[in-house]
């Protein structure tokens, strides 16, 4: 029988990559999300409010899925905001379904690496493991809304018998428009107006991060892991980091990403430039951009997330993944980091997001 999956968040970074892998491999494929973003061929399309129960019953009444990848989340002010907020979409999606025509066999959520660094408010404040990230290591002595949906996942497994996994990725790299979270496009954004503009492309995070080691995870990287859990059944019932395999220094990055777009990268002096301040004015500049080489979005907000690329860029830790669960049990996918990012920038030029 054809497998069939919900995707909440289908419009996402991870959301997206994931549909075009599931439809290549033959599975039916229904994705949820608000609407604003259109979805991608073969997609059945899902339109609710996942902040309200009453939404989602509505929208996924008569619905028949074996699989649930949940792979969104919506940002509050504060963490006790995102526990409550975030928790409850992902109840709403399981109960909803728990009334529908057939038994749920897996659920997959997604969440990332402020499960060992904590959550933005408390960002790498408190006792951080040492690295690689390890999935034994556990869970940190702070809330944190990636915990409040593990255990409303873990319950309504419980409660209503499927396997579950959770994948926890590093910097996801991948093709997505409007997303809150997108180190790939934003950086491509910077690069284009450095470069038509002559202003200096600059790393804007910490010493640590343009010295140390990192590793990142491409968007397709995370499709094929979450395919491969939700059908092995050794990885069932597992929490998982998932990052491309291989580590590299931003002072080597910077230069490559630098020499795609043709732009000098400047030597970095040890000085901490965010990019949030320093892009306040860019919106105009962005738009002339745009008008001149004919791009189809001259909103740089829909584009670039200035704040997420700073608190990265920005960490004064190293942050390396450790991946011998996922080998041991079979994953043994491979994707070079710099790939990644010339992969999507070559698909940003032909969508003509960017010149």
């Amino acid at each position: 029988m054809t497998n069939r999956a919900l995707i909440v968040g289908v419009s996402g970074i991870a959301g997206s990559n994931l549909a075009d892998r599931l439809i290549e491999s033959g599975w039916e494929v229904y994705g949820l999300s608000r609407g604003r973003t259109p979805v991608a061929a073969n997609v059945k399309p899902v339109t609710a409010d996942l902040t309200s129960a009453e939404s989602v019953k509505a929208a996924l009444e008569g619905i028949d899925v074996t699989h649930v990848f949940l792979t969104t989340w919506a940002r509050q002010a504060t963490e006790s905001e995102n526990i409550r907020v975030n928790g409850a979409m992902v109840s709403n999606v399981l109960d909803a379904l728990e009334q529908g025509p057939s038994k749920l066999e897996h659920v997959a959520l997604v969440t990332g690496l402020k499960h060992y660094l904590g959550p933005f408010e408390a960002y790498a404040t408190g006792a951080v493991p040492d690295t690689p990230f390890r999935e034994s290591q556990g869970r940190q002595d702070v809330d944190n809304f990636y915990y409040e949906q593990e255990d409303r996942v873990f319950a309504a497994a419980k409660r209503q018998g499927f396997s579950w996994s959770v994948h926890r990725p590093h910097t996801i790299i991948g093709f997505a428009i409007g997303n809150a979270m997108n180190m790939g496009t934003t950086l491509a954004v910077y690069a284009t107006l450095c470069k038509h503009s002559g202003l200096p492309f600059v790393f804007p995070g910490s010493p640590m991060q343009w010295n140390g080691l990192t590793d990142m995870t491409d968007a397709r990287m995370l499709a094929r892991h979450l395919e491969w859990a939700s059908t092995t059944d050794a990885a069932k019932n597992e929490d998982f980091n998932i990052v491309n395999g291989d580590v590299f220094r931003w002072k080597w990055m910077w230069s490559r990403i630098a020499e795609y777009f043709g732009v000098e990268p400047v030597p970095f002096d040890g000085e901490v430039r965010p990019l949030e301040s320093r892009m306040q004015e860019s919106a105009a500049l962005w738009k002339e951009i745009a008008g001149r080489f004919d791009l189809v979005e001259s909103d740089i907000n829909k584009l670039a997330s200035w704040w997420h690329t700073d608190a990265d860029l920005g960490r004064p830790m190293e942050v390396v993944t450790d991946m011998a669960k996922s080998r041991k049990l079979g994953f043994l996918d491979f994707q070079p980091t710099d790939e990644s990012f010339y992969d999507l920038f070559d698909r940003l030029k032909v969508q003509r997001i960017i010149p």
